[in-house]
């Protein structure tokens, strides 16, 4: 899996240039374009949401669009229109911004529900109908949802239909004194992104793409993964669990994640460390949860700490030589070695 190691250090160490402090956050964003996701980013104004996006796209040289959702945008502002060309006699097909390669959905929770929804078929099926016609969507096609916390005044909660089309929920909080000094010696005398350039092609994505489907994981930690997802559907502060598409959701950036530390396989660490991200957003808790300020994310580390970690023995011959075979280590202190 070195390739897309290699490839996913270029693309973080160039938005790097641009996104300080911030590595994880970066490498969550890169898991979703390697696993074909959408990424819903969500935080306070100004820490730096639009800017990632938009160095993310510019690092891998595809086209790009931005919508930037207002109360008063309308679906078909989102997907497009048929306008009739009297000349021809035909109607014509003039596409909407959606469709590109890497689409910012800016600040998308200040939109209706009803132009929101407009972008579900184009996340799940990578194609949009207008006027009862279909048409694809380019290859690849990701969406970078930005959105302000809902208790803001003049936002509307997402459906969580469409908060389940998002492999991946991330925040970026404030970059910490430090990193704000940074931020303001490197804007002395222009924005770093008029200066990001192009690091890796869309083909090198397409290609380590497929090169992640190859990585391998234990019928033990699938165990695992559906273990977590169930447990989520059980616990006593969650009114709705997460589904189905949790544990795809969650087997796949382990994979992802996996290739991008260089292995052909899948350790415990790897769910663990993902089961978060891929997760919380899927979770509808309580009322009562709410009202002791539980959420998502709080749930479902409550569930990585209560659930035995399995000790798989990986198949792939790397492991074997990299393990030894001594079995994966327990990550954080729990579970069993195999």
């Amino acid at each position: 899996m070195e390739p897309v190691q290699a490839l996913s250090e270029r693309i973080v160490t160039n938005v790097e240039r641009v996104i300080v402090g911030k590595r994880r956050e970066v490498q969550l964003v890169l898991v979703a374009l390697l696993c074909r996701g959408h990424v819903l980013i969500e935080d306070v104004p100004g820490v730096g949401k639009t800017v990632l996006a938009k160095a993310i796209a510019r690092s891998i040289g595809s086209s790009f669009k931005r919508i930037q959702f207002t109360p008063d945008l309308l679906p078909s502002d989102v997907t497009g229109v048929s306008i009739f060309n009297q000349r021809t006699g035909q109607f014509e097909f003039r596409p909407g911004p959606v469709v590109a390669q890497i689409v910012l959905a800016d600040e998308i929770n200040r939109a209706t529900p009803k132009t929101q929804s407009a972008l579900l078929e184009a996340m799940e099926e990578s194609q949009i109908t207008v006027d009862g016609i279909t048409h694809r969507l380019p290859d690849p096609f990701i969406v970078l949802a930005t959105e302000n916390p809902i208790e803001y005044e003049g936002t509307f909660p997402l459906p969580e239909a469409q908060l389940d089309r998002f492999l991946i929920r991330i925040s970026l909080g404030y970059p910490g004194h430090r990193g704000e000094v940074e931020i303001l010696n490197r804007q002395h005398y222009t924005h770093p992104l008029n200066l990001l350039e192009q690091v890796v092609g869309v083909d090198e994505l397409l290609a380590g793409q497929e090169m992640v489907k190859r990585v391998f994981v234990d019928d033990s930690l699938k165990e695992y993964i559906v273990s977590i997802v169930e447990a989520t559907r059980e616990h006593d502060d969650v009114y709705l669990g997460a589904g189905p598409r949790g544990s795809l959701a969650l087997y796949n950036t382990a994979r992802a994640w996996a290739a991008m530390a260089g292995r052909d396989y899948v350790i415990p660490d790897d769910i663990k460390d993902l089961a978060e991200p891929t997760l919380a957003h899927r979770l509808i808790v309580s009322p009562s949860a709410r009202m002791k300020n539980v959420d998502g994310r709080m749930v479902v580390r409550e569930i990585l700490m209560s659930l035995p970690v399995p000790g798989a023995r990986p198949t792939s011959p790397s492991a074997e030589r990299t393990l030894g075979w001594r079995g994966t280590r327990s990550p954080r202190g729990t579970g069993t070695n195999a």
